[in-house]
């Protein structure tokens, strides 16, 4: 590794889980968050990955001095590469929210030898248009942070979940960043375009959107997926701005997926067994993973084996299909050859998951109705109610 500035008191704060060996992960918060706004993927990504999650100048831990009062997003950039290079990181997959995605969009298209994977939650190319960020900017250098973090709930979270416990947690930090480093972060976005490099970006992508962004509507996670080639689009419903806060699960189950995908396609085939665990446990959970190896013995080892590696390993992280859409398929097969415990298994995992909902499951098995037959979706839908009565009941015991 060539030698770089990495001094420690310019540093973006940061916090580091996960074993030193495995695949390294950066992960960006967005604007008015700290690193915290990740917690609830830290856990299950650090199984993984070397997970770095790091907090913007005047948020969380780093010093609002770090950034330079006419810096824009590729002074972000250039910090971020700065913090891989203390941490002997050469190449790394990079998750960013908003901002972060921001950042890792310009790093992708800037030091490409650099990014392995990405992925962009609830992010843009533009953040509509400058004049509003320059307003906000000189509100908050004004009258302070708290008409900001006053109106935080109202872009960050949809009306059903903004009174929740994760979301009053997120929001009281974010009377605590400092005005002057916001207000320096807006002038940022308000002189952020990154249109017109959007096709050079060559590492594989997943971009998340929330259906109820006001923030970042979907039509700027479209823009994103239709330009960057061969990029992958989730939307969620019921979601806003911090969609991985609102709908952890889902947002969990395909940044895992796609990252798993991105260490596939960036090593060699003995990868493939790692890469293909860590998708069977994002799709059927750890719980029922660490039990089938539990029980593998001599004889079944080569068949365990060979399915984490083809099934899971080969085309479940395969970039062209996401997550839901291969449950949905799975669904569907399983239906139409009677295979009863698997079709079980599937169910309960997409639905505790939260990768499908109730109602999605019910579509699925009309439309397997009609195509498979009745008496199979018959069985599957006495299945599929057993499961749910289940969830239910574990839920209200909790």
């Amino acid at each position: 590794m060539t030698s770089r500035d990495t001094s420690a008191a310019r540093l973006l704060h940061h916090q580091v889980d996960g074993p030193p060996p495995a695949p390294p992960l950066l992960l960006g918060p967005s604007l008015g968050t700290a690193l915290s706004v990740w917690d609830a993927q830290a856990a299950a990504l650090s199984r993984e990955h070397r997970v770095v999650r790091w907090d913007l100048p005047g948020h969380g831990g780093t010093p609002a001095a770090l950034f330079p009062a006419e810096g824009g997003v590729a002074e972000l950039g250039r910090q971020v590469l700065r913090l891989a290079d203390a941490l002997g990181i050469e190449r790394f997959a990079y998750g960013g929210i908003s901002l972060g995605g921001a950042v890792g969009a310009w790093l992708a298209v800037h030091h490409p030898d650099r990014v392995i994977s990405l992925a962009l939650v609830c992010s843009s190319a533009r953040f509509g248009e400058p004049e509003a960020w320059r307003e906000r900017a000189a509100l908050v250098r004004t009258e302070g942070i708290g008409p900001v973090a006053d109106t935080a709930g109202g872009r960050w979270f949809t009306a059903d979940f903004a009174d929740t416990p994760a979301a009053r947690a997120v929001l009281a930090g974010a009377r605590d960043v400092d005005p002057h480093a916001y207000a320096s972060l807006c002038d940022a976005l308000a002189a952020y375009d990154l249109r017109g490099d959007l096709a050079r970006i060559t590492a594989p992508t997943l971009v998340v959107a929330g259906r109820d962004d006001p923030a970042t509507p979907v039509a700027h996670a479209r823009e994103l997926a239709d330009t960057i080639p061969g990029s992958t689009l989730v939307e969620l419903p019921r979601a806003s701005h911090l969609a991985n806060v609102e709908r952890p699960a889902p947002v969990t189950a395909a940044l895992r997926g796609h990252f798993a995908a991105g260490a596939r396609t960036a090593t060699d085939d003995a990868s493939r067994h790692g890469a293909g665990l860590a998708v069977r446990r994002t799709v059927l959970g750890d719980a029922h993973v660490d039990r089938a190896v539990a029980r593998t013995t001599p004889f079944t080892a080569v068949f365990q084996d060979f399915i984490t590696r083809y099934a899971w390993g080969e085309v479940w992280t395969r970039p062209g299909l996401d997550h839901r859409t291969r449950r949905c398929l799975t669904l569907t097969a399983l239906v139409a050859r009677g295979h009863h415990e698997e079709l079980a298994m599937h169910l309960r995992a997409a639905l505790v998951s939260g990768d499908l909902t109730p109602e999605d499951v019910q579509e699925v098995l009309l439309q397997a109705a009609v195509y498979c037959g009745v008496p199979a979706a018959n069985a599957a839908f006495a299945a599929a109610d057993r499961i749910l009565t289940e969830i239910s009941h574990s839920a209200e015991e909790k």
